[in-house]
């Protein structure tokens, strides 16, 4: 109760000071100026914004697999030049001794993965070209999974160097996200290539609509259910699926289907809080459904299927 009256009185504090600025900036249309939720343009071309979030979720999933049965905590933060060019960073944070069973050791209140990218991304629209049928949006991005070493004794004990490597280990990822965000479904398309750890690829394809609640040009409570199907190359399914014989599964096939409620609320042009359910089941291909029991490193979930839900604050600067 403590820490949900601390958020709610941050993001109080902080639509205050967002709509103080707004009486401030609202008449500025030449020159540099300042719009709390889009950042400092010139002459109102976007230069540069800034957006943090904290996100709590009751799992760690990866293309539907268990990478953490147990909640993690999320902090992120990007910065963007010119509505263009973004650098971004988060951290996964263990909240319980997870690790202890999972082979890398415990990393409670630790943070057990970081993520530096570069993001090349924009949305076009008819009004910047009028051949567009609709908004396009676009983002290439560059991802680099960084796991830290734990060499404290425990680890030392059970681990010759005390990191179980096959289990943790570095990679990098080139991604393409395309979005349709005008339809009434709303599709989206990651592209995903793994560069570094297994070569694997992986595509997922997401539909949904996002429905205003409080009226159909009011968006600030909105409600949006979705369905994602993902799909991985042998190599992919390779590095997260094994077989019954201990041998891993390199088959290609359709991996997990998510369906997901979420629940926005924008509190102000710069704040919002939003929180989600969602159920993942590897519903399709029976190999790999089959594969998908054996992956969570603890051996205490061999199950297929997953039920996750999560809450997310977001600022924009």
């Amino acid at each position: 109760m403590k820490t949900k009256t601390i958020m709610l009185a941050l993001a109080a504090a902080i639509c205050g000071a967002a709509f103080a600025d707004e009486e401030t900036t609202e008449e500025k249309t030449e020159g540099w100026s300042y719009t709390p939720g889009e950042g400092v343009s010139f002459n109102e071309t976007p230069i540069v914004s800034a957006e943090a979030s904290l996100a709590f979720d009751s799992k760690y999933l990866s293309y539907g697999f268990v990478d953490n049965k147990a909640p993690i905590l999320t902090p992120a933060g990007e910065i963007t030049f010119f509505d263009w060019l973004t650098f971004g960073v988060n951290a996964i944070f263990d909240l319980t001794k997870y690790g202890n069973r999972a082979g890398y050791t415990n990393r409670q209140f630790k943070y057990t993965e970081l993520h530096p990218t570069v993001t090349l991304g924009h949305a076009f629209s008819p009004e910047d070209f009028e051949w567009l049928p609709t908004t396009i949006e676009f983002a290439l991005g560059y991802d680099y999974e960084f796991h830290p070493n734990s060499k404290n004794k425990a680890a030392l004990n059970e681990y010759e160097n005390g990191w179980d490597t096959s289990i943790a280990e570095d990679t990098q990822f080139i991604t393409l996200e395309l979005g349709l965000p005008d339809l009434w479904l709303e599709p989206k398309f990651l592209y995903e290539r793994d560069i570094m750890r297994d070569d694997g690829t992986y595509l997922n394809l997401e539909i949904g609509h996002t429905f205003n609640l409080l009226g159909e040009e009011d968006d600030t409570l909105t409600l949006r259910p979705s369905i994602a199907q993902g799909f991985g190359n042998g190599q992919r399914v390779k590095a997260y699926a094994t077989k019954e014989d201990g041998e891993p599964l390199n088959h290609a096939g359709l991996m997990d289907t998510m369906i997901k409620l979420e629940l926005g609320w924008n509190i102000c042009d710069n704040v919002s809080l939003s929180g989600y359910v969602g159920y993942s089941d590897f519903l399709f291909d029976r190999k790999i459904r089959d594969a998908s029991r054996d992956y969570e490193a603890t051996g205490s979930w061999d199950d297929s299927w997953n039920f996750v839900a999560g809450l997310a604050l977001a600022i924009s600067l």
